[in-house]
């Protein structure tokens, strides 16, 4: 309801039908209606998907201009701005600031 209300009794938008097939498809693997403690960890910390990795093809792929699978210094310099942008490289600062959330 956040993200959509029917108050109408419209349609539903495409993304609302690909959402739910999604959550009976991949997230409820019980099928059971809800996701439980296991099946929220499965979706958020899935066991065949390398958070560093990924991060790392993205980088070389963003920035290797070149296109030889290898950064050079210049092209390191020149896209400075996503690598300091990274998840991979201020993962660090994220465990010292502050959070509300905790």
């Amino acid at each position: 309801a956040d993200m959509f209300a029917n108050e109408e009794g419209g349609p539903e938008p495409d993304w609302v039908m690909t959402e739910r097939e999604q959550f009976a498809d991949f997230r409820d693997l019980n099928k059971d209606g809800k996701m439980n403690k296991e099946e929220i960890q499965h979706w958020i910390l899935p066991q065949d998907y390398d958070h560093a990795l990924a991060e790392a093809r993205h980088l070389v792929y963003e920035s290797d201009v070149d296109k030889d699978q290898k950064l050079t210094k210049e092209e390191v310099l020149d896209n400075w701005n996503m690598f300091v942008g990274s998840q991979a490289t201020n993962y660090g600062e994220d465990l010292t600031r502050n959070h509300d959330e905790l």
